[in-house]
């Protein structure tokens, strides 16, 4: 088992990483520690881990709510929900939730956990790739309204995190290739080696691997874990985090939540920001045609969807949370390895970059 630490203080939480972290529930236990336990998962990961985790804690003697699998249960509806089920089984803050599943069940879990009698202890267990490299690090919490991505959320972090890499086998092809997105987005904001062994690995890597899988999962944890550490709430260098996320929130936004997956819009969003900064002569032809080589060896799309235009991009990139004062401010690639934020960019610039 891999081990490494978020430090935040008395926040701080430890990350597990190996193939069995879900049957370590001797260490889980002790992350729960005098609480009730009660996991949420969904439809598609309960039928393949709940019972097993509801065994192992069978002492403890704890509650499950599953909800329906999908981006589009990430809302309000289901956050009350959650919390409904937390009142009817008369759940006090001796509660610890447990984020059984992927990114939107750790998301929903840690801001029902946020709010629940003004905050519970949670814990993720994430099974997806994306959540395992992203989203399950760093405590973000939060749902979507049908007028923005995230917006309505907390920073919570959790107890602990557990990455069992073996629940990467039962993952859909599809899924692991959005995992895969911020994978290569790591290695383009902060590490050129990454994205490098990204290039060397693609076939071994879609065959999971097990230890180019630890590999990979281990240090984008590690590069999180530095960023959250000096920036929690994203008050300036956590937002570069967000590469290629302003074009992504806007295409999951116009078409629908869960059409597109998180990791599909976020590949297609760093290659217009790769454009976007070629256009500022701070990437090069070359550069930016191997970024977009190695986002297709992941079989990650690389083009916008052709019904959505110029205008309906800038809509929803102007309630983007890293906007100032009105101005969209976007994360750009300076060169590999390198992102930077900027707001000098004009809204016909946007609108030429995707006419194009």
């Amino acid at each position: 088992m891999l081990e490494l630490t978020v430090n935040l203080d008395e926040r701080s939480y430890p990350i597990y990483i190996g193939q069995s972290a879900l049957q370590d529930n001797g260490r889980l236990i002790h992350y729960i520690g005098d609480c009730r336990p009660i996991i949420i998962t969904n439809d598609t990961v309960a039928p393949l881990y709940l019972q097993g985790l509801l065994d192992s804690l069978a002492e403890l003697k704890p509650l499950s709510f599953v909800i329906p699998d999908g981006e589009q249960y990430k809302s309000l509806e289901w956050f009350e929900k959650i919390s409904a089920f937390l009142l009817q089984n008369n759940c006090g803050r001796d509660t610890c939730l447990i984020a059984l599943g992927g990114g939107v069940i750790g998301d929903l879990t840690g801001f029902v956990a946020a709010c629940y009698q003004r905050g519970v202890p949670f814990i993720q267990i994430p099974t997806t790739l994306l959540s395992q490299v992203d989203s399950s690090v760093g405590g973000k919490t939060a749902v979507n309204h049908p007028l923005g991505k995230n917006m309505i959320g907390a920073f919570y972090q959790p107890q602990a995190v557990f990455i069992d890499t073996k629940s990467l086998h039962t993952l859909p092809a599809r899924e692991f290739a959005a995992g895969m997105a911020e994978v290569i987005k790591y290695g383009l904001i902060y590490d050129t080696e990454l994205f490098s062994y990204l290039e060397k690995n693609v076939k071994d890597l879609q065959q999971l691997n097990e230890a180019c899988l630890q590999h990979i999962i281990f240090r984008c944890c590690e590069i999180k874990a530095l960023i959250v550490a000096q920036d929690e709430k994203e008050q300036g260098l956590r937002a570069l985090l967000n590469l290629g996320h302003t074009f992504a929130h806007a295409i999951e936004a116009q078409m629908g939540y869960g059409i597109w997956l998180h990791g599909e819009a976020v590949a297609t969003g760093m290659v217009l920001a790769a454009q976007l900064a070629h256009t500022r002569k701070d990437l090069s032809a070359d550069e930016v045609a191997r970024i977009i080589d190695v986002i297709t060896q992941y079989n990650l799309p690389t083009k916008i969807p052709t019904e959505m235009t110029s205008e309906q991009f800038l809509t929803h990139m102007r309630k983007d949370k890293k906007n100032k004062k009105g101005t969209i401010r976007f994360i750009l690639p300076t060169q590999f390895g390198q992102c930077a934020l900027v707001d000098d960019v004009s809204d016909d610039q946007v609108r030429a970059l995707i006419e194009q």
